[in-house]
């Protein structure tokens, strides 16, 4: 996306807020008022104190026409003014406090929307999305280039108007004043801003670079915690330390780099407004002793102007910091938040919140690349209630089978359909939710052991999230612990076994209620006892329910009523087990390592006949 079409953009996001914004913007303008009336009185009150001493001065010019009473002593006089200037002092803080309020309160506002819509979007964009990019990239993008995103309204917008406004204020006051010589003073600022659009230039690719260094610090990080069991079972947590101490160097030497091209482009400019301030005292200097300016409230009140106006041009370094950080973080969100949303429900979707009938791969294959199929040419029916195992090597696509029934993903060709109806043509909630899952590895949140029971269906009681439980054989194991139900579970279920994590899980699929459920090598990763109670939870669980169970352990495949055999992302055999034992070469040979008889049941029986 090009810098011209992310400013407009981020403009537009700036117009939602343009209330708040030009509330502080309208607050900025009347600090800077009462910044020129302090000016103003100081400098009033500097040349009242020279006519009092000097008898040949000339009387001060009182603002509004206003004089003070003749009866009114010097000192009165000062300490009027004094007390003006400290009333217009305590307006001014006031006004700064409220200022920073309404400001932080809008940036806040801005932060917390850019990251909940980061957040909203990723949960509608389909697994295509999770494959291609990391979850480091992901986390950095909702996190700091959102912020960086947010700054472009506060650190950019309302600072650049105020700079602008005061600049404006500064020059027309600087101009009524004396002409000539605001123009001598300030024949410097043009070279200022061509300073400041080539050090804009200059910083544009570092900042995107450091958004990515960015991501590989955090990708380090997250790694490393997931992974602390391998990096201490092999004693690499040295070696992992200087890979985390070399990322934050490579982001420590970028940062540096744009640190010394902002540090020259500092005193340059200061070396410039000092020119300036040479120019005011030389020239300015001359007016005064000729009497064509006041010493207070000309040259004073001129050379804080002149200040100010030099700290205001210094500003836009710090703002041409700002849009180039704003741009290259606003070019990651909106990476994201632009992505296309490629699984959704259609306008007028079918309501089919229950599966009556029969799940059809008609002609199906799928790829996650175009050019590289997973499945091919797939043709199955499952009838409901119907118990179908699928089986086969790795990289066979059995799991890429149950990601297209929950319709994670599209068919690349053919058609999935649910009692006749393309899976495309129904109500995404509806499909997702007429199925429950679980996973080889399944993820519990970091809630009570209850909420991760009812995830699926929140609205659930006390007794219906037990009697899931008793159906996952769950129960027992959850009564033994010391909150029960309301245990905590930790991170990842850490305070668990893998046993106990696939019964939970089990429990929080059936909890659902759900017309089809889909088993994904659920029983690979535990014990021979684990598999056992778990096997003959899903025995009670899977009767009169549409299932498929993918699994490569006969004790779990026999259970089915057919078994599918994919191979190379096609369908090698269906059958049942002694089927199978008859006519599959690699369901025997797979029978064979588990140690299994390896002749069909029929032929066993005929041989023990006529033994």
């Amino acid at each position: 996306m090009s810098s011209g079409k992310l400013l407009r953009r981020l403009l537009e996001l700036a117009l939602e807020y343009r209330r708040p914004c030009l509330a502080v913007v309208v607050m900025q303008g009347m600090l800077v008022w009462l910044s020129l009336s302090t000016l103003g009185l100081t400098g009033l009150g500097i040349d009242y104190l020279q006519s009092c001493v000097l008898k040949n001065a000339e009387a001060p010019k009182w603002p509004f026409g206003w004089t003070p009473p003749e009866s009114w002593a010097p000192m009165t006089v000062v300490t009027a003014l004094s007390l003006a200037i400290f009333a217009v002092a305590v307006m001014t803080a006031g006004l700064k406090y409220l200022a920073a309020i309404a400001s932080g309160a809008l940036s806040q506002q801005i932060l917390i929307r850019m990251r909940t819509e980061i957040y909203s979007k990723l949960q509608v964009l389909g697994f295509q999305f999770y494959d291609a990019g990391e979850s480091s990239s992901i986390i950095n993008r909702a996190a700091g280039d959102a912020n960086n995103v947010r700054n472009f309204i506060d650190g950019v917008i309302i600072r650049l108007i105020t700079v602008i406004l005061t600049l404006t204020v500064y020059l027309v006051y600087m101009m009524r004043m004396h002409p000539l010589l605001t123009l001598a003073c300030l024949a410097t600022t043009p070279f200022l801003w061509a300073m400041a659009v080539v050090f804009s230039t200059v910083v544009q690719p570092a900042y995107r670079r450091a958004s990515e260094l960015g991501d590989v610090m955090i990708r380090t990080l997250v790694e490393n915690l997931q992974g602390i069991q391998v990096v201490k079972a092999f004693a690499r947590e040295s070696e992992q330390a200087k890979k985390f101490e070399a990322a934050n160097h490579d982001i420590r030497d970028l940062k540096n780099s744009i640190f010394f091209r902002l540090s020259t482009f500092q005193p340059a400019m200061g070396l410039l407004t000092q020119i300036n301030m040479l120019v005011l005292i030389a020239y300015g200097g001359s007016l005064v002793v000729r009497g064509e300016l006041a010493l207070g409230a000309g040259l004073f009140v001129f050379a804080n102007l002149l200040h100010e106006f030099a700290n205001q041009v210094a500003h836009i370094t710090n703002i041409a910091n700002s849009i180039q950080s704003s741009l290259a973080s606003a070019e990651r969100v909106f990476e994201v938040l632009d992505q296309p949303v490629l699984i959704t429900s259609p306008e007028n979707p079918v309501a089919l919140p229950v599966i009556r009938k029969a799940i059809e791969f008609d002609h199906v294959s799928f790829g996650y690349r175009p050019d590289q199929l997973v499945l091919k040419d797939i043709s199955l029916r499952i009838e409901c209630g119907e118990c179908i195992g699928v089986t086969g090597p790795t990289g066979a696509g059995k799991s890429t089978l149950i990601s297209l029934l929950k319709r994670f993903y599209d068919v690349s060709s053919g058609t999935l359909k649910f009692d006749g109806h393309d899976v495309r043509s129904l109500n995404l909630d509806d499909v997702r939710r007429s199925s429950g899952i679980v996973f080889q590895e399944s993820f519990l949140f970091s809630n009570t052991i209850a909420a991760n029971i009812a995830f699926g269906n929140p609205d659930a009681d006390d007794e219906q999230i037990r009697e899931a439980a008793r159906l996952a054989a769950a129960h027992e194991f959850i009564s033994e612990l010391p909150l029960q139900y309301e245990t905590i579970v930790g991170e990842h279920g850490s305070n668990l076994s893998g046993g106990q994590r696939q019964r939970l899980a089990l429990a929080r699929a059936l909890l659902t209620s759900p017309s089809l459920l889909l088993l994904d090598d659920a029983t690979a990763a535990v014990d021979p006892e684990t598999e056992h109670e778990i096997r003959m939870a899903l025995e009670s669980t899977m009767r009169g329910r549409t299932c498929v169970v993918v699994s490569n352990r006969l004790s779990t495949l026999r259970q089915t009523d057919r078994i599918v055999v994919l191979n190379s992302g096609r369908i090698e055999a269906v059958g049942t087990h002694d089927e199978l034992m008859e006519s599959c070469d690699y369901y025997r040979a797979l029978a064979k390592l588990q140690g299994a008889p390896t002749e069909p049941a029929t032929k066993r029986r005929r041989l023990a006949v006529a033994s």
